[in-house]
């Protein structure tokens, strides 16, 4: 698969800019973590990048609406399983059981608590977040309160890391690809 049809999928079922950010963040996140653990960073960015490609038509259907979805660009059977098990026990029943598998299924809601936290900081930027402001915000469950902290939890849990190891990770992985992110949401929208 080309990532400008994953991108052109993308779009059309996606509308809103905040889920196009939300796509190339998690894309960006999952890009990080396969070069850090050596795997590929393309079919890793683009699991990530197509995560919730059903979900802002289809909220009610998530995870259940995606395989038809990414069927219309021949997405394999084994990238739908990973895309679709990122919703596992909320949506799915399709359990993570790869390493990319449960890293998309920690950092999905993480990365929603990491952006928020980065709004209210005034550089409006994770490149000078520190986990422990982020710690802050994620006891607090009226912030950002749409984002599971059990599922994050339960995420860290999977991958048989702490919960501030996984916070530092993602932080660390967000760093990354801001810059990107923010440069690709202008070229996409």
């Amino acid at each position: 698969m080309e990532r400008k049809d994953a991108i052109e999928l993308l779009k059309k079922y996606n509308k809103e800019e905040f889920h196009l950010l939300h796509a190339l963040t998690v894309e960006g996140v999952m890009k990080y973590f396969s070069k850090e653990l050596g795997y590929n960073p393309e079919y890793w960015g683009l699991v990530g990048l197509l995560h919730d490609v059903d979900f802002e038509q289809y909220p009610d259907q998530h995870c259940q609406k995606a395989p038809e979805l990414l069927k219309e660009i021949n997405t394999t059977d084994e990238m739908i399983y990973s895309i679709c098990s990122h919703g596992y026990g909320i949506c799915s029943e399709i359990e993570p059981k790869h390493q990319m598998e449960k890293i998309l299924f920690a950092t999905d809601e993480l990365t929603g608590i990491i952006w928020a936290t980065a709004k209210m900081r005034p550089s409006k930027s994770t490149k000078d977040m520190e986990v422990s402001s982020l710690k802050k915000k994620f006891k607090d469950k009226k912030f950002a309160a749409g984002c599971s902290r059990d599922v994050i939890k339960q995420g860290a849990d999977m991958l048989g890391w702490e919960l501030d190891e996984l916070l530092e990770k993602t932080i660390l992985a967000m760093r990354d690809c801001e810059d990107e992110v923010r440069v690709e949401l202008e070229k996409i929208k």
